[in-house]
């Protein structure tokens, strides 16, 4: 098993605005990730949210690709990976953005860990035909986020990876 040391946050936490809290986990999962580099500085969720161009159904891919580069510089890479870019990233000590999206990928029918949410992957085990993702879960209300443990193989078709690093000082 491979796990980055990480601390997780809530989407409901106090400091969110309500407005946003049930769509917050794209800007949660942005904001734990720098705080993870100790890269946050004085930005907060709230502020994150709005720059990324958060949505009360969300934030979309795309504009986390898009819009995050622009508010860290030319010293970070956001990119779409692979399962495989995955790996190397968390065994490099690097945290991983995941987006479940069944209704976006046109996966209505199945049953998956989510729906649509964005979440940190901290770690990874590896078993049988599987790689189990551990992420957390950036809570609930009432309830801190919270490590799990995740199947790969059953939620591929609506997963999608996008690392986050710093590529110079």
């Amino acid at each position: 098993m491979h796990q980055v040391p990480f601390t997780g946050k809530s989407q409901y936490d106090a400091d969110i605005d309500p407005k946003y809290r049930s769509s917050a986990c794209g800007p949660v999962t942005a904001y734990t990730i720098l705080r993870h580099f100790n890269e946050h500085g004085d930005i907060d969720v709230n502020e994150l949210y709005r720059k990324l161009g958060g949505t009360r159904i969300g934030l979309f891919k795309w504009r986390l690709l898009r819009n995050l580069p622009k508010l860290l510089g030319n010293t970070w890479q956001v990119e779409p990976c692979t399962i495989e870019e995955l790996q190397k990233e968390i065994q490099e000590g690097r945290p991983v953005a995941a987006k479940f999206d069944k209704w976006f990928t046109f996966h209505w029918l199945g049953t998956y860990a989510f729906d649509y949410h964005w979440v940190p992957v901290v770690g990874y085990e590896l078993n049988g035909d599987d790689i189990i993702l551990l992420i957390h879960d950036n809570g609930g209300r009432h309830r801190d986020s919270r490590v799990r443990k995740v199947s790969y193989r059953l939620n591929r078709s609506i997963l999608s990876f996008v690392k986050i690093r710093k590529t110079a000082a």
